[in-house]
């Protein structure tokens, strides 16, 4: 089992992802090798309930992994890395992980603790879509809360993934909006 106190004193008594020195506790990273000391890191509250879904999670607080992601030790790297994971359809995010490098050791211990391959996400045609892509809709979208229709036709360029494997997220009029995948075609 991981010792807490050589944890925090590795860690300097800050988080090891976000620096905050409130509420720390000693996060086990899962799908670890084992249970040592190496295996685990020092979290505040904020970044440990929402690694572990108590909290929704926010994107901006997550921007500290520009640094965390780099850090020397092997967990925080791993922690860090399956978040970016997770965001991953946010443009700084995919910007960051184009750089990222892991060691093949520790690469294949943060891709254990991915979740299985998810549903891809399709325009009306089945084709999968990427992050990046370029689309159009394919019929006129009543934008809620924007008071404007985005018409048939329109390009949205440079899509974004959401979590959810139905709908995306592109600029139409000036405006980030989530679009139904169906609604839309690759292209």
């Amino acid at each position: 089992m991981a010792n807490q106190q050589a944890v925090f004193t590795r860690a300097n008594n800050v988080c090891e992802l976000c620096g905050s020195e409130q509420g720390l506790t000693l996060y086990m990273v899962p799908e670890s090798p084992n249970d040592s000391d190496n295996c685990a890191i020092a979290a505040c509250a904020t970044c440990t309930g929402q690694l572990n879904g108590d909290t929704d999670v926010d994107v901006n607080h997550w921007r500290c992994l520009n640094e965390a992601v780099w850090s020397p030790v092997p967990a925080a790297q791993v922690v860090a890395w399956r978040m970016l994971k997770q965001l991953e359809s946010e443009t700084w995010v995919q910007d960051l992980l184009e750089m990222v490098y892991l060691d093949e050791d520790t690469q294949e211990w943060a891709k254990a603790g991915l979740p299985e391959d998810r549903e891809p996400t399709l325009d009306s045609n089945g084709e999968a879509l990427q992050a990046g892509d370029n689309v159009h809709l394919i019929k006129d979208l009543n934008v809620k809360g924007a008071n404007f229709t985005a018409k048939r036709g329109t390009p949205v360029r440079n899509i974004r993934l959401t979590q959810n494997p139905l709908h995306i997220e592109g600029k139409v009029n000036g405006q980030t909006i989530v679009i139904i995948a169906a609604y839309t075609k690759k292209g």
